[in-house]
């Protein structure tokens, strides 16, 4: 089976999220919550070492659950800044925090987080050629969301993160996830 070419075929875990996971809607909260983190600690590096981190993460952020992320206190900070199993990056680790807050007040006003971010494409998968990083609409969600308060999210996180979750599939043509546009 031919598969996207960014996907290292020798990383059973790499395959296993390109095969089971990126591009596939997501509708789950604490799904889109743990992605939009991963993606935020993705900033400078490769989505391959996050996604290799992936399982430390979830253990080190109470399996990403917003309301203990939400009350994260500077002893917590600290202990997540020793875990030699995450990338222990202050600045990103804060952000955590303080998107958690954001994301939890989004979810309050939409009823749910997937509500609110599904509604900039009508509740319709996008697909957009493969060789894309940024769009109009992720510089329109990563504004809103700077303008919100989040850190650590700026238009190519934003459009990496849609494609994660499914609102925009990006497949290449060679690959057998590919879906043809409407």
């Amino acid at each position: 089976m031919k598969r996207c070419l960014w996907c290292n075929t020798s990383n059973k875990v790499y395959v296993n999220y390109h095969d089971y996971e990126w591009g596939l809607p997501k509708y789950d909260d604490q799904i889109l919550f743990e992605l939009l983190i991963l993606e935020m600690f993705q900033a400078g590096l490769s989505w391959e070492t996050v996604l290799n981190k992936r399982e430390n993460f979830k253990k080190a952020f109470d399996d990403f659950d917003i309301e203990k992320i939400i009350n994260y206190d500077n002893n917590k900070i600290e202990q997540l800044m020793q875990n030699k199993g995450i990338i222990r990056n202050k600045k990103k680790i804060e952000a955590t925090i303080n998107n958690a807050k954001i994301f939890n007040d989004i979810k309050k006003e939409y009823t749910s987080f997937a509500n609110y971010i599904w509604s900039y494409s009508n509740n319709q998968v996008l697909h957009i050629d493969s060789k894309v990083i940024k769009n109009e609409l992720s510089d329109k969600i990563a504004e809103i969301f700077k303008k919100k308060g989040m850190k650590f999210i700026g238009s190519t996180i934003i459009y990496s993160y849609l494609q994660a979750i499914g609102v925009i599939n990006s497949h290449e043509k060679e690959c057998f996830k590919y879906e043809k546009k409407n």
